[in-house]
């Protein structure tokens, strides 16, 4: 075991499994100010802190939603934001038995040397930011490292990087109390076909394993948050259980059974897709020793922004179509989700080219 994080051993070992529990998953509510800016103005609604703070205590008080969440990445202003009649967000959360968690990364630039690939910064004072994090309440972090397949990407320069760079994040967040979400995602732009982006998503997974064993991170105190092996963005879909199968495989073969848990990003999936493809995987029957889970963004979100407008009386109305959200991924967690549930706007498509946060 690690000597480096002896002394939050236990703790990081506890969280990270509680997080991993079956029929709960994470609500990513880490957008940056520029991210929510945009999905403000998609409603029409205008990026100042009050619209910021509106949108966060809608879902965060969502009644009975939270009972479906084990976790929700905060950004560092939201950590530190209160609900209308003064109870910080991170009260609500823990007395709903959700655990906070805090966006570490300060977002990707160029990786010199590339085709436009990129490496994700951040590290500047990464440890005392940790320690004022965790003094803040949060109890787990996340860092997105991002990959994208081309005719010769993603090369080796970026694949080891990446695997280095979260490797780094992921032993200094655990000497400071935190549990890190390791994610290296795989962009899906492009026309190649779901068998590329399995041999691509098992190559880098290996590197990042590698990578973290050679930081003696401790994998028990871990979590991972990978694409799901799917087809281009420009190439034809294929059914829900081909996606599982090829996901799950990808996983088995890199992802030690020492992780307790692996919660999915959605990757500009569309809502109803995500929930299908997750209970396709968790309906499968091979031998998963990690709890397979969900770190929506967009996919919890989508809906619920729509309906609510940024109008007081939708509120009410939003957070129902929020708690459906929460209810089908959980159900997706246990193999147990019906689809069809979530016509409509569940089923629009999120997908952005080249996706930033």
């Amino acid at each position: 075991m690690s000597a480096f994080v002896g002394k939050y051993a236990d703790e990081l070992i506890k969280n990270a499994k509680y997080i991993a529990t079956p029929g709960k998953g994470i609500l990513a509510a880490d957008e940056s100010t520029g991210t929510i800016g945009k999905r403000l103005a998609s409603i029409n609604v205008e990026n100042i802190e009050a619209n910021r703070q509106a949108l966060r205590e809608l879902l965060f008080t969502s009644p009975n939603a939270l009972q479906y969440l084990s976790g929700v990445i905060l950004f560092e202003e939201t950590l530190y934001q209160k609900t209308s009649d003064g109870k910080p967000f991170v009260q609500v959360l823990e007395e709903n038995n959700v655990i906070p968690g805090i966006k570490v990364d300060t977002g990707v630039v160029e990786l010199a040397g590339t085709n436009g690939e990129t490496t994700t910064q951040g590290f500047d004072s990464l440890g005392a930011r940790c320690q004022k994090y965790y003094k803040a309440g949060a109890r787990f972090a996340k860092w997105r490292a991002v990959l994208k397949i081309g005719p010769t990407e993603p090369s080796e320069l970026s694949i080891q990087q990446n695997a280095q760079g979260l490797a780094r994040y992921a032993i200094i967040c655990q000497e400071n109390g935190l549990v890190p979400i390791v994610e290296p995602e795989i962009l899906t732009d492009g026309p190649h076909d779901i068998a590329k982006c399995a041999a691509v998503t098992e190559t880098v997974l290996a590197s990042v394993y590698k990578a973290l064993n050679d930081h003696h991170v401790l994998l028990e105190g871990t979590l991972l948050k990978p694409n799901m092996v799917t087809p281009g963005s420009d190439s034809p879909k294929v059914a829900a259980e081909v996606i599982a199968e090829y996901t799950v495989q990808a996983l088995r073969r890199t992802v030690p059974a020492a992780v307790p848990g692996i919660v999915f990003l959605s990757g500009g999936q569309s809502e109803e897709e995500a929930t299908l493809n997750l209970n396709a995987m968790n309906k499968l029957e091979v031998l998963k020793p990690w709890t397979l889970s969900f770190s929506f963004g967009r996919a919890l979100q989508q809906s619920t922004l729509k309906t609510w407008g940024g109008k007081e009386e939708n509120v009410a109305k939003a957070q129902g179509a929020f708690l459906a959200r929460c209810k089908a991924n959980s159900e997706a967690t246990l193999g147990k989700f019906v689809g069809g549930s979530q016509a409509g706007l569940a089923s629009e498509s999120l997908y952005e080219k080249n996706y930033k946060y």
